[in-house]
């Protein structure tokens, strides 16, 4: 009966250390981990639960009417990784898994949707700059054929919320077309 104790006890224990990052009563978006990149705090500012209203092109290109979203943000992987999912209120959801590779110093960042699945994940790479923008492309030719990027920033990052804008740039960034943007308030 003692060693199945102590083997309860050692697994216990092996579990907790396993997960001691993770969501939990106490911390409902989890912990970044202390042995991650000191880069997993990048996102910080943003863990936790926003209320948005998110914003698209027309085929016309004039901005459709706003739509209600939520948008959540989450320390996974016991605090290795960021993940956020966005509920919105057509129903479309869509998500991200976020990780940081030193080797490279970016950031990597894996796209799913419930309107658009596909077997292969579009990735987005970049990092958080100087200013506290967080700036992340995606090569992306524009419908006329020019080469370019889908640029996703993040910014006017504060304790109340933050803004983030999709737009097509070209390589020199010099043209700008944002198709998509988002406006959150921390709930």
């Amino acid at each position: 009966m003692k060693v199945v104790y102590l083997l309860f006890l050692g697994l216990t224990f092996f579990s907790y250390s396993q997960n001691k990052y993770a969501a939990s009563t106490e911390h409902p978006y989890g912990l970044p981990n202390p042995d991650a990149p000191k880069e997993i705090k990048d996102f910080d500012a943003l863990i936790g639960t926003c209320a948005c209203s998110s914003q698209t092109r027309n085929p016309d290109q004039s901005w459709a009417e706003p739509m209600s979203m939520t948008w959540e943000w989450k320390y996974i992987m016991n605090g290795m990784a960021v993940q956020d999912e966005t509920l919105k209120a057509d129903s479309g959801h869509s998500g991200s898994i976020r990780q940081f590779i030193a080797d490279s110093s970016k950031w990597y960042v894996h796209y799913y949707s419930s309107k658009t699945p596909t077997t292969i994940l579009p990735t987005w790479e970049g990092g958080k700059k100087d200013d506290g923008t967080i700036v992340l492309y995606r090569p992306q030719q524009a419908p006329n054929g020019m080469d370019g990027f889908y640029r996703l920033t993040f910014y006017d990052i504060d304790d109340k919320g933050y803004k983030w804008v999709g737009e097509w740039v070209d390589p020199s960034e010099q043209v700008v077309f944002p198709t998509w943007k988002i406006n959150c308030k921390r709930n």
